[in-house]
């Protein structure tokens, strides 16, 4: 193949205006995060009733709970009355949620108690803060602020096959967690993830443990699967690390002591994201191993750290206009492709 030949055969990344671009955040946020099952948190967090915690989507303010009938709800922290947001805290474990501008009262499921400035609790669609669709799978919590969301079934059935193997994850508790400010846009970190081309050069650590001549990534729809032996060669099972659209990374260790890790990203600016890590055992106490596993994987996440805020500390310049694939780089190129098809779906909507 000649020069022209290859110049030809290259194939060129999303523009890096992607990455910089306000408007795009804002059409991301609208038809990627308001539209797609987003991992919320663990049933673990709200184990018992009254248990509740909260979280934010592209600027969207939620609470997920668990009411009385031991049902669990999520619906928009924010007071129909006139917007307030109601609850304030992280977590924890009430009766009732109050906003503390005119003290309307709602339940754990989300209906309103009493609005002490009106005589009636019938207030039409005003009288319950708006739920969202949520679904629990392997006690994973995933909500979907699109009221016409299809079930997880159907849009993330080969991926909830392949999960179903892992027999340990419903016995699981979220034990550590972890939130780190990255300057970087959420799709730059995705991108790191989504290829090892690089592992060599900045995880030393995890190029020696791991069989980098022997290390895979499988595409599928809507997801990945990454995987390697260990270079030890122990008759260890195999750990698969996971990317699912559009922005959750599971790492899934097998064995005896069978446990995971969860990163989600979520974006706060062009360029700067949000990364929520949390472990995941079977027990409250962790043991040597656990707490080197832990060690090992927050290493390999500093290091990466660097890696993405120089990434985008190239992006907003007019030395390149968008990058190209190296022929390893086939997972990235799976992302951008997804990325791109969700991004041109119901233009006409915005």
């Amino acid at each position: 193949m000649n020069k022209t030949d290859t110049m030809e055969a290259l194939e060129h990344t999303l523009s890096y205006k992607a990455y910089v671009d306000p408007q795009t955040l804002t059409e991301e946020k609208n038809k990627v995060f308001l539209k797609n099952w987003i991992l919320a948190g663990h049933t673990s967090q709200v184990a018992n009733v009254g248990d509740f915690f909260t979280f934010e989507i592209a600027g969207q303010p939620l609470i997920i709970s668990r009411d009385k009938n031991n049902e669990l709800n999520a619906f928009y922290n924010v007071c129909p009355h006139r917007g307030t947001k109601v609850e304030k805290k992280d977590q924890g474990n009430k009766k009732l949620f109050m906003c503390s501008y005119h003290g309307w009262t709602f339940s754990l499921d989300g209906n309103l108690n009493r609005a002490p400035n009106f005589d009636t609790n019938d207030l039409g669609d005003h009288s319950c803060m708006t739920h969202v669709n949520l679904e629990v799978y392997q006690s994973m919590i995933f909500v979907n602020l699109d009221p016409e969301a299809k079930p997880m079934k159907e849009t993330h059935d080969e991926l909830m096959k392949d999960l179903a193997k892992y027999d340990f994850l419903d016995s699981l508790k979220r034990i550590r967690v972890t939130e780190k400010v990255i300057d970087a846009n959420w799709k730059a970190i995705i991108d790191n993830y989504l290829e090892c081309d690089h592992c060599k050069i900045a995880h030393p650590e995890f190029a020696k443990t791991f069989d980098m001549k022997n290390y895979h990534i499988d595409l599928h729809d809507g997801y990945t699967c990454q995987y390697s032996k260990l270079s030890n060669e122990t008759s260890e099972e195999q750990a698969n690390f996971y990317w699912i659209w559009p922005n959750l990374m599971v790492s899934i260790y097998p064995g005896e002591d069978g446990n995971m890790t969860t990163s989600q990203i979520l974006p706060l600016s062009p360029n700067r994201s949000l990364a929520i890590y949390s472990y995941y055992f079977q027990k409250d106490e962790m043991t040597e191993e656990q707490e080197e596993l832990v060690r090992f994987v927050d290493q390999v996440r500093e290091e990466d750290f660097e890696l993405v805020e120089l990434l985008q500390s190239g992006f907003d310049t007019e030395g390149f206009k968008q990058g190209i694939y190296s022929p390893t780089e086939y997972a990235l190129k799976h992302f951008h492709q997804h990325y791109e098809k969700e991004m041109k779906k119901n233009d006409s909507e915005f």
